[in-house]
């Protein structure tokens, strides 16, 4: 973890909550001035630290009704079958996000649609052809109660 004072950790805390916030009115609710406020936050995306800025979007409000979790399980668990994989994940525009597990089942995904049809057929056509992929066990959201990005830093 990097190394990080608690004027890093309530910059973190407040970029999380509110990406959108101007460099002055970051810096007062860190109690900074302006351009040390700006030097810290570019130290911490020169870190890695922070990765991106990002809006994040409703997905029913856009079409996408669906969200789907998609347990994966390949033929071999080989490097070489794991990349080809993630890297044939990378092309599917309604895979969102795309976790290895250890144990059973080797990857879970989480999957956008704007339907149970549109899902049905990017399931047949493109999800389980993928390479290397052995089975394919889905479970549909009914509703989802937390949603919070990002990591505790309090």
């Amino acid at each position: 973890m990097a190394n990080l004072d608690e004027i890093d950790r309530q910059l973190l805390q407040e970029l999380q909550a509110e990406g959108r916030v101007t460099n002055v009115e970051l810096a007062r609710r860190v109690g900074l001035t302006a351009p040390p406020c700006l030097r810290r936050v570019r130290a911490l995306e020169d870190e890695g630290v922070i990765r991106g800025y990002h809006a994040d979007l409703e997905p029913s409000k856009l079409g996408f009704a669906i969200v789907v979790f998609a347990m994966v399980s390949l033929k071999s668990q080989a490097e070489e079958s794991l990349r080809e994989f993630e890297a044939a994940m990378q092309d599917l525009a309604e895979v969102r996000e795309v976790h290895m597990l250890n144990g059973e089942i080797d990857f879970i995904l989480k999957i956008v649609s704007r339907d149970l049809q549109s899902f049905q057929e990017f399931l047949t056509s493109k999800l389980t052809p993928a390479p290397n992929v052995a089975s394919v066990k889905t479970s549909l959201t009914i509703r989802t109660s937390k949603y919070t990005p990002g990591v505790p830093l309090k």
